[in-house]
């Protein structure tokens, strides 16, 4: 995989119930920062995402993504200048209370954004929702954070695990999959795509036979490579992102499990890994929100901007945190940089139209992007956009209240 390198200023899957959110806290997530910084000084950027371990490069990449619009911008956002603090979630659930609360309560920052690991952001929902901080998610794809979680504090400018996983429900069976295995990570995000995805191919006709997980990080495949080998299903869709895709991608291929039983996933699996996977990864199918070629002008002039500040080119996770930068700015912008006045900037950022590199998206009354998923082929270090398989495809928002 890529590395990418934050310039950073500041240094700083667990399932999880949590009950419907209450109308009380509802009502006080509309009314102004305790910790509002004056309006003439700097407003205050939390970035908590994760900088080392499996996950690195896509804490990176969003970081990165969202720093260049900054700049973009003249290093200002709705007027005023930023100031970022930045710590390392180590997409360590565990340790999401105690990470988030050093930004919240030691920093006192003014908006919160990430992270990458679903259950890490579970964590970071809880203390913004407590704390009522303003709270942009610019990756994690946990289904209750715009589910039962969702309040009017926070915005998610990525995806929810259910839109990338169940457009790809009907591409495999249209490729005369009828029986299909999955196999993920135990963690909410691993569940909830596999689970989007079984919904939409068993909607269509399909079926899956058998439900395979092992624990996160771990990266030891062979046992489940053996056991699809016995099982013979049509296909095999899986869940993986950064170091472990790479690695589980060439184990299939190692395995001589590709010649004869075809691979499909969200894109994550091959977005910033395919260099790693090398000659494995090639022809892979996966469906994503963002893929390369896309014409519109604004994603040319994203790749450009980022390639030249970063010396890399960019990926969806760069994309989502570019795209946080933009929704801030927005609502930011329509108040002029006063972040005490909350509800107008809440309006602004429900009400905001996306010009964003993947297509321009607006969001749903539960706050989460409604957009364009693309089918996408592997091709040397791309994934190519082949087509648009769901059009302005929006999450359910199951269990919403707001």
């Amino acid at each position: 995989m890529n590395s990418y390198s934050p310039k950073i200023t500041s240094p700083g899957s667990i399932w999880t119930r949590t009950a419907t959110v209450a109308t009380a806290l509802a009502c006080a997530a509309l009314l102004p920062l305790g910790n509002a910084q004056a309006q003439s000084g700097k407003i205050k950027i939390g970035l908590m995402l994760p900088y080392t371990g499996t996950y690195a490069a896509l804490g990176n990449a969003v970081t990165n993504g969202f720093k260049l619009y900054v700049e973009e911008s003249g290093g200002k956002l709705g007027g005023r200048d930023i100031e970022y603090f930045v710590v390392d979630d180590e997409s360590d659930p565990a340790k999401a209370t105690e990470n988030t609360n050093k930004l919240v309560k030691r920093d006192q920052v003014d908006v919160l954004v990430g992270t990458v690991h679903s259950g890490v952001a579970m964590g970071m929902a809880k203390v913004a929702r407590e704390n009522n901080t303003l709270f942009v998610v610019p990756n994690a794809g946990a289904d209750e954070l715009t589910g039962p979680l969702c309040a009017p504090n926070i915005f998610r400018t990525s995806f929810s695990n259910w839109q990338s996983a169940y457009a790809m429900g009907p591409v495999v069976y249209e490729k005369r999959a009828r029986k299909v295995v999955t196999l993920t990570w135990k963690y909410a995000a691993g569940k909830q795509m596999t689970d989007a995805f079984a919904e939409a191919f068993e909607k269509a006709g399909g079926k899956v036979v058998k439900e395979m997980t092992l624990p996160f990080p771990n990266v030891e495949f062979q046992p489940f490579l053996t056991e699809i080998a016995a099982l013979k299903p049509d296909a095999v869709f899986v869940f993986f992102a950064g170091g472990g895709a790479a690695k589980f991608v060439k184990d299939y291929g190692a395995a001589g499990l590709r010649a004869s039983i075809p691979l499909y996933a969200p894109g994550f699996l091959t977005d910033g890994t395919l260099e790693a996977m090398g000659d494995a990864g090639q022809g892979l199918l996966t469906t994503l929100h963002y893929a390369d070629g896309l014409t519109n002008a604004k994603d040319q002039a994203f790749r450009a901007g980022y390639a030249k500040a970063y010396k890399a080119a960019p990926d969806v996770y760069a994309v989502q945190g570019y795209d946080a930068a933009q929704l801030l700015a927005t609502g930011l912008s329509a108040v002029k940089g006063d972040v005490s006045k909350r509800a107008e900037l809440v309006k602004a950022m429900e009400a905001a139209r996306i010009d964003s590199p993947r297509g321009a998206f607006t969001l749903s009354k539960a706050h989460n992007p409604v957009q364009d998923i693309y089918l996408r082929k592997a091709e040397g270090k791309e994934n190519k956009v082949v087509s648009v398989v769901s059009k302005a495809l929006a999450d359910p928002a199951r269990g919403c209240k707001m």
